[in-house]
């Protein structure tokens, strides 16, 4: 099955993209700035972002739509009196700068208001960070995806999507690249200045295979994740496209073939390719501080891992290691400086199955006693807020771990589970329900084949705590996505979630097809 392998040389040296640096980025900063400081803000900062992004679908390996979009434009956020004013502009002038730092002020003047009117007395502090002047920061990539021309991409797709179509059973393909590059530049008036270049893509192949007897379908996809890596991921630097491509139709004809699950107890042996959804949705939201707090809750929802639980929580098993991570490799997440001027730092959520922190930014460090936030600030648009968002949140590999075979051999009664699908989750991170690509009936430690129609259930205390063994570092891959949700109004963020292959017992198995749980 195929999983990341590492580089097989050093990325190559790029520099910040010239047209973005050719913008009068510090005039425009500095004119913010000098503004909202002469208007009495006690902090401010400037933040002018450009971020492009491309995408290719094809339909049975013809084109079936195509867009390159570029938001560009500029942001002043200041913290007057107590209270955040926030406002943005795209008129790349010095008195418009000045303008726009006019406007955050008069709006923080406003909040202060209402927060009064509505009897609070909070005010806004920032945790202390150290001043990051003229720091400059690239990701890890060998070949900008925005630097291939665009026929060779759809070229690409529809040589893959041509041998999808070709293999016995394969009715249709769906293929897509997204890539996006995102370039930011931050000033303050503490004095840090950064700029940043990130790019990041995610390609994806969809195989439909259709039963001409009774109508019946089903599909399958590439299980590659998106990455923070160029084009070189789809020549063969990080993925071995070839040997997926030349699998996916036989395993989409057995899934075709297989029965039902049938409902009832088992142990699960759960991919990375399934497993980082679930961290996704029951650890990474779950330790969001702002969720914990209960500040964010009106887009899905806040947390039962609260505050008073920090140091106590028994989260999992006591194998259950999980980091926040802003610097890993190819991380989706990874930055070199977020958009509060914060260094990108590793951090521990979950030590020996106990909480053990939570992703911060700078306020929401400050309101509760921590001494620094770990970097989690992001706004997806210069004309949006950074709000905390998430970072590479994963579960480490055992240092001297097993197999996923090793895994599978340890279990006489169960499923393996490969690929992420559906998923259901409370507005409290607590109850879950996820199913998968595929899952293979386990039988006295070997796989029997596929079964259909399965979602695995559980509390999330009580999954992790059964979470019996962990695979080595040989089964990690980091997954993700680039589309997860947060705030009001919306802001998407892209991010990642490495893990190994993970042993869990005595987990509730549905069959989705039946509603009284038979097979």
């Amino acid at each position: 099955m195929p999983h990341s392998t590492p580089p097989s040389s050093p990325h190559a040296i790029h520099t910040i993209d010239e047209s973005f640096l050719a913008l009068p980025l510090r005039p425009l900063a500095d004119a913010a700035l000098a503004r909202a400081r002469a208007l009495g803000a006690e902090h401010a900062d400037f933040r002018f972002e450009r971020v492009r992004s491309a995408s290719w679908r094809l339909r049975d390996a013809r084109p079936a739509g195509s867009s390159d979009a570029t938001d560009q434009g500029y942001a002043v956020r200041v913290v007057h009196n107590g209270s955040w004013g926030f406002a943005a502009g795209v008129e790349l002038t010095m008195d418009a700068a000045a303008r726009v730092a006019g406007q955050a002020v008069a709006m923080a003047k406003l909040s202060a208001k209402v927060i009064a009117a509505a009897g609070s007395d909070e005010r806004v502090e920032l945790a202390d960070e150290p001043v990051h002047a003229d720091r400059t920061w690239i990701s890890a990539y060998d070949v900008n995806p925005f630097d291939v021309p665009d026929a060779e991409k759809t070229a690409l797709l529809a040589q893959w999507s041509s041998r999808l179509l070709a293999a016995d059973g394969v009715a249709h393909t769906d293929a897509s690249l997204t890539t996006v590059q995102e370039n930011k530049f931050y000033a303050d008036s503490a004095g840090t200045t950064t700029t940043q270049q990130r790019v990041r893509l995610h390609p994806q192949l969809t195989a439909v295979a259709v039963d001409p007897a009774t109508g019946g379908f089903d599909s399958m996809r590439t299980l590659a994740p998106p990455a923070g890596r160029g084009w070189e991921y789809l020549t063969g630097t990080g993925w071995d496209w070839d040997a997926e491509l030349a699998e996916l139709p036989g395993l989409l004809a057995e899934k075709m073939r297989a029965p039902s699950v049938r409902a009832g107890t088992y142990d699960l042996v759960v991919d990375p390719s399934n497993l980082w959804l679930t961290i996704h949705e029951s650890i990474g939201h779950a330790t969001e501080l702002d969720r914990a707090l209960g500040y964010e809750a009106a887009y899905a929802g806040t947390s039962f891992a609260t505050l008073d639980k920090l140091g106590t929580l028994q989260y999992g098993s006591k194998i259950m290691n999980v980091t926040g991570d802003r610097t890993a490799e190819h991380g989706l997440a990874t930055i070199g400086y977020d958009d509060e001027g914060v260094a990108a730092q590793s951090w521990d959520l979950v030590k020996d199955g106990v909480l053990a922190g939570y992703q911060l930014d700078r306020r929401t460090a400050r309101l509760t006693g921590f001494p620094r936030s770990n970097g989690c600030a992001f706004a997806d648009s210069p004309a949006h807020v950074p709000v905390q968002r998430m970072a590479n949140v994963s579960l480490r590999p055992a240092p001297d771990g097993p197999s996923t075979e090793d895994l599978i051999a340890g279990v006489e009664n169960g499923l393996y589970i490969v690929g992420d699908r559906s998923w259901s989750i409370d507005m409290q991170r607590y109850n879950f329900q996820f199913t998968g690509q595929r899952a293979y009936t386990i039988r006295n430690g070997h796989l029997q084949g596929q079964v259909r129609n399965f979602a695995y259930q559980g509390i999330t205390p009580q999954f992790w705590g059964s979470m019996e063994a962990i695979g080595g570092p040989q089964t990690y891959v980091l997954g993700g996505a680039f589309n997860c949700g947060k705030a009001q109004p919306g802001q998407i963020a892209a991010v990642s979630h490495g893990c190994p292959s993970a042993l869990f017992r005595n987990v509730n198995i549905l069959n989705t097809e039946d509603e009284s749980g038979g097979a």
